[in-house]
């Protein structure tokens, strides 16, 4: 049996403060105090050895054995710029909002040219860069896979958390023909339909949608997605927050409210096809 790594329930001291004063639109430093996640395992890893698919796992180790279900797994698909720097945030929601019952898997967005990484940092297959080697459904479905070499994953459990810059990508995963996301957190994004697949593969699928009323995008592109997805057959929940655009409040209480009702309310998984 493959195995992850437990560790014992962690507090939310000191991780609040960096949670609120990160900035949606921007990758955080880097540099800013990790004292609280030293004990928090992120390995950097490439799908299919791909050195563009490049994420990191989160939460992973080989000393206890996995769940006889398996593990969940958490895709994160940051906003901003998509890097590297987000990773000491996304540790922290591991730690402080998922805990041992998941992996995290923090995609991290390939720069195809400095135009393409300022002016749209998920590419996707309808809504695409001429140079890029993959969309982003691929990576997503690459990362996937990858995991499950390593790990005995939770297929019921295979979720995104995406917000702002991640969220349209995130939004065509789960729309995708053969997409094995069975459920979507979606924070803070445009919903923009006419950029992402059919509508029709939102049948069955659940989305858990963050919005504050006084973001820059208009709250009625949340409320849009929650009806027309909703129209199309999926689960879908709105929850509104105040602050504007970014991170704000209770930012791990709303994530965990999220990844619990997706638990609730996920797809149904699909089954991967086995190599001959």
């Amino acid at each position: 049996m493959k195995s992850f790594h437990v560790r014992s329930p962690c507090s939310l001291a000191g991780a609040a403060l960096a949670a609120l004063a990160l900035v949606a639109g921007a990758s955080p430093s880097i540099a800013a105090s990790q004292e609280d996640l030293a004990e928090v395992r992120s390995e950097d890893l490439r799908a299919g050895e791909r050195e563009n698919m490049r994420y990191f796992l989160i939460g992973a180790g080989p000393d206890v054995p996995a769940p006889e279900e398996g593990i969940k797994l958490m895709l994160v698909l940051p906003g901003g710029d998509g890097g590297e720097g987000f990773n000491p945030f996304v540790r922290r929601i591991w730690k402080n909002a998922l805990g041992d019952r998941y992996l995290v898997a923090q995609l991290v967005a390939p720069q195809w040219s400095d135009e393409q990484a300022e002016r749209l940092v998920w590419p996707t297959k309808k809504n695409s860069w001429p140079k890029a080697e993959f969309t982003t459904e691929e990576f997503v479905e690459g990362v996937i896979a990858d995991v499950e070499s390593r790990f005995e994953v939770d297929t019921a459990h295979v979720f995104t958390l995406s917000w702002s810059s991640g969220g349209p990508a995130a939004y065509a995963s789960s729309l995708s023909k053969d997409t094995h996301i069975t459920g979507s957190l979606v924070a803070m994004s445009v919903f923009k339909p006419g950029q992402l697949p059919s509508l029709r593969g939102a049948k069955g699928q659940a989305y858990y949608l963050l919005h504050s009323p006084d973001d820059f995008i208009p709250i009625s592109m949340a409320q849009n997605a929650r009806k027309q997805l909703a129209k199309k057959g999926a689960q879908v929940k709105l929850e509104e927050y105040v602050g504007g655009h970014g991170w704000h409040g209770d930012v791990y209480g709303m994530i965990t409210r999220g990844t619990e009702w997706l638990e609730a309310h996920h797809a149904q998984p699909r089954r991967r096809k086995r190599k001959q």
